[in-house]
């Protein structure tokens, strides 16, 4: 759950285009987290929150769980750096955002693939119907030749609400295929995932469910 050094992310209740901030938290006392003044993700600058703003915080804690709550800022505290002081619901209170290891997201992603089944190379484009931070589905082109087990390479690019892009390598299997919508589906495993990598998919799917969650499509 929440704790000192977790990075918190906040969005304002009530300006649009929705601003994103981030921070880190200092302190916890009871019902409430001390911050240190955070940044704006788009400008880079230390922007100041004033009391009695209401706010939306999440957060991903060491296993790739996602949680949001709603704060308020309830003053400032001088100490070594001077601090904010946010209103914490407690853990009990706190929506977990990602309910299970590997949550798949349903959205559009670009991806290329190259795949290889016994020295025949697959080479395409094309987009996601999901994306997990295990793997993904992808429609197939017309004419594939695409069977389960081909293992091969995939890159993906992943667009976070900050603005932010992050181009993913990684390797890839096909782990089964079938049919949506009259369209020839590809669920693709990703294999061996580095740790970085890992936690910027985890923090994609975050990024999205937290976007359908604010707009009411996910409950």
């Amino acid at each position: 759950m929440l704790k000192i050094g977790s990075i918190l992310n906040l969005e304002p209740n009530k300006t649009s285009p929705k601003e994103k901030f981030k921070c880190k938290v200092h302190d916890i006392q009871e019902s409430k987290i001390l911050i240190d003044y955070p940044v704006n993700l788009e400008t880079d600058r230390t922007i100041f929150l004033l009391d009695g703003m209401q706010l939306t915080a999440s957060f991903v804690n060491d296993d790739g769980s996602a949680f949001m709550f709603e704060t308020e800022v309830l003053g400032r505290r001088k100490n070594t750096i001077p601090l904010i002081v946010l209103h914490f619901p407690g853990n009990e209170k706190l929506i977990k955002i990602q309910r299970r290891k590997f949550v798949r997201i349903e959205t559009s992603v670009d991806v290329s693939v190259k795949l290889n089944f016994n020295g025949a190379f697959v080479e395409f484009t094309s987009i996601t119907n999901d994306v997990s931070a295990g793997g993904c589905a992808l429609i197939l082109p017309r004419n594939h030749s695409v069977k389960k087990g081909m293992e091969g390479n995939i890159w993906l690019v992943l667009p976070m609400q900050s603005g932010d892009i992050h181009y993913l390598h990684l390797q890839c299997k096909v782990a089964r295929i079938g049919e949506e919508n009259h369209k020839q589906i590809a669920s693709i495993q990703f294999e061996n995932v580095p740790n970085h990598e890992q936690q910027i998919l985890f923090r994609f799917c975050f990024d999205r469910q937290l976007s359908m969650k604010r707009k009411g499509v996910l409950s």
